[in-house]
């Protein structure tokens, strides 16, 4: 394997780029660099002595190909007039590249010719130079297969959460005559969200567009092979695309499902099919744009060394262009917030959206004043030990790479979870004299829920303390408020997802600082541009929190009412009451759970 390397002018990119795929070559990687060719009106002082410079953005490309390659890569770089240096070398020799931001090593007028100057010119003019690149110095991002591997079992994780996580988990809590519907809609869910995301809601959601809302054009997945990289959250490592799309698609389809529980027994199928498509359309796709869309490492890096590099007007220039790139993210993300695996974007999300259905469907028929125990509580302990393990793809796999950050969600997935439980189990037999299986599980999921905006942020006592105080609060959330205020939230999804998802996003500026044995906040250009990064400002980084959960309360909350009266007039929302009191799996489906 060898690189090669060229310097080109940039309106011959496209030239290049369609010759090298004309031969079968992909993977180009394409930076600016300067000081190759000669231009005038830029002077720079040099011991004293003022010149005038050479400086025209060029562009360097590269690419990766077998040794046989080399001579047909070589020649389709060389027949181009605007090429000025290209050339190959195995990929394990040491570097022997200058800095071609170093102007006095470039072409100066008024300069005196000197054996260096001489040799440059007769390099220029052969067109022709042998550079030695080491793969890890050249600026194509890399994909390790053990990355890979990881992310697509962290994909398949997820889906294992939803289905049959987390329908099981919802079957068992509701009456047998309804089991087969609330596994009917989990199932539904899954595939339309699925079909969804690959048509455009990856692209409304990973693309750049504004503030709010992605672009489509990824629509269909165009231009997404499956060699194509997306970016990671380190320098030059990227992912395939492909698996991080259906990764992405995992947590659009199980957040979609999760409001279901709320409107549990008495929304029919017809108002689910028609509400889920409307709902991740103008809910979950731009809350996830908001909080996870950026222009990744890769660039900002190049760009801040860029205005490292640079002087006088070209570092205005660069400085621009960095912050433009820095603009470059949803709304959510350039506030400062953080979210390692979807605090807000799955679980407040959710749970706000399900609160709200709740209300505007009603309460179902005979609540409080029939007991509506769950009818299978061995069902909801299967489904919510299968959560758990699915939850290590969940939290882990955010990360997008198998490396330490990873191992730090994966410790706190376990950690705050069983601190969640244990919270709930003893908070619930203090008060009700006896521990129940319901408040095991609930304390599980309600741990799981508050350490996922927080995993890869937090250490594992941060994760600890999380799921201590979310047991608590969770509990009393699903007890004594929903008691008070008499919603009928039927399988306690705002109780336990959007209470404990609040309780994790804002503390996760808490146990996120450093002083708190948490990682602090990636300063990605601090140390490029020799600017020191701020210490970590707890007061102010849970300030920024709370608005992150505020304008996702409110965008879920109104969204989501809209279109429940939006599906209320098309196709109603409940089944009649004669079909309520039959159940739904005969009314909508024709089926019974158990004969």
């Amino acid at each position: 394997m060898k690189i090669v390397m060229a310097i080109i002018k940039p309106f011959k990119l496209e030239e290049v780029r369609d010759a090298l795929t004309g031969i079968g070559v992909h993977g180009l990687t394409v930076t600016e660099v300067k000081g190759y060719g000669r231009q005038k009106g830029h002077t720079e002082i040099y011991r004293g002595a003022e010149y005038a410079v050479n400086f025209l953005p060029k562009l360097k490309v590269e690419v990766a190909v077998a040794t046989d390659q080399v001579k047909k890569v070589t020649e389709r770089f060389s027949s181009s007039r605007s090429i000025k240096r290209c050339g190959s070398a195995p990929a394990n020799r040491t570097p022997m590249r200058s800095d071609p931001r170093n102007s006095h090593r470039n072409v100066m007028e008024n300069s005196p010719m000197t054996l260096k100057n001489i040799f440059g010119a007769v390099l220029a003019a052969l067109a022709l130079a042998v550079f030695a690149i080491d793969p890890a110095m050249a600026q194509d991002a890399t994909i390790n297969k053990a990355d890979t591997t990881w992310m697509m079992t962290a994909a398949v994780l997820v889906l294992v959460m939803t289905v049959p996580g987390l329908a099981l988990f919802y079957g068992g809590l509701v009456r047998s005559k309804n089991m087969l519907s609330m596994l009917m809609q989990v199932g539904y869910t899954v595939c339309i969200v699925i079909l969804i995301w690959v048509i455009y809601g990856y692209s409304v959601a990973f693309t750049g567009g504004n503030d709010f809302f992605g672009g489509f054009s990824k629509a269909f997945l165009a231009g997404i092979a499956n060699d194509t990289k997306a970016v990671t959250f380190s320098d030059r490592v990227a992912l395939q695309e492909l698996v991080f799309v259906m990764f992405q698609a995992t947590f659009a389809a199980i957040t979609a499902s999760l409001l279901l529980g709320s409107v549990a027994e008495r929304m029919k199928f017809s108002a689910v099919a028609l509400f889920i498509p409307l709902w991740v359309t103008f809910v979950y796709f731009p809350i996830a744009h908001m909080v996870w869309y950026w222009a990744g490492p890769d660039g900002i890096v190049d760009a801040a060394k860029a205005v490292a590099a640079a002087t006088g007007d070209a570092k205005v220039k660069a400085q621009a262009a960095l912050e433009a790139l820095q603009a470059d993210a949803g709304y959510i993300f350039k506030l400062g917030a953080l979210d390692f695996a979807g605090g807000t974007v799955v679980h407040i999300n959710s749970g706000i959206a399900g609160l709200v259905g709740c209300l505007i469907v009603g309460k179902r028929l005979g609540y409080g004043k029939e007991l509506m125990p769950p009818h299978s509580l061995v069902m909801t302990y299967i489904g919510a030990m299968l959560l758990w393990f699915g939850w290590f793809g969940f939290n882990a796999g955010s990360n997008l790479e198998a490396t330490g950050s990873a191992i730090t969600a994966f410790v706190n997935t376990f950690v705050a979870t069983a601190a969640a439980a244990i919270a709930w189990v003893l908070i619930e037999w203090l008060i009700k004299g006896k521990p129940s299986l319901l408040g095991l599980v609930s304390g599980i999921v309600a741990g799981l829920v508050a350490i996922t905006p927080a995993s890869g942020f937090a250490g594992p006592m941060g994760g600890l303390i999380l799921g201590l105080v979310a047991g608590v609060v969770c509990f009393f959330f699903c007890t004594v408020v929903k008691n008070m205020f008499k919603y009928d939230d039927a399988l306690d999804v705002f109780g336990i997802h959007a209470v404990g998802g609040i309780i994790g996003a804002i503390g996760t500026g808490i146990v996120a600082a450093p002083s708190m044995g948490g990682v602090g906040i990636t300063d990605y250009t601090g140390p490029i541009l020799k600017v020191a990064s701020p210490d970590y400002d707890i007061a102010g980084q849970v300030l920024i929190q709370a608005q992150a959960v505020g304008i996702t309360i409110l965008w879920s909350g109104i969204i989501s009412a809209i279109l429940f009266y939006i599906v209320k007039m098309i196709v109603g929302l409940r089944p009649t009451p004669d079909q309520e009191r039959e159940g739904l799996d005969i009314t909508d489906h024709g089926e019974r759970a158990y004969n």
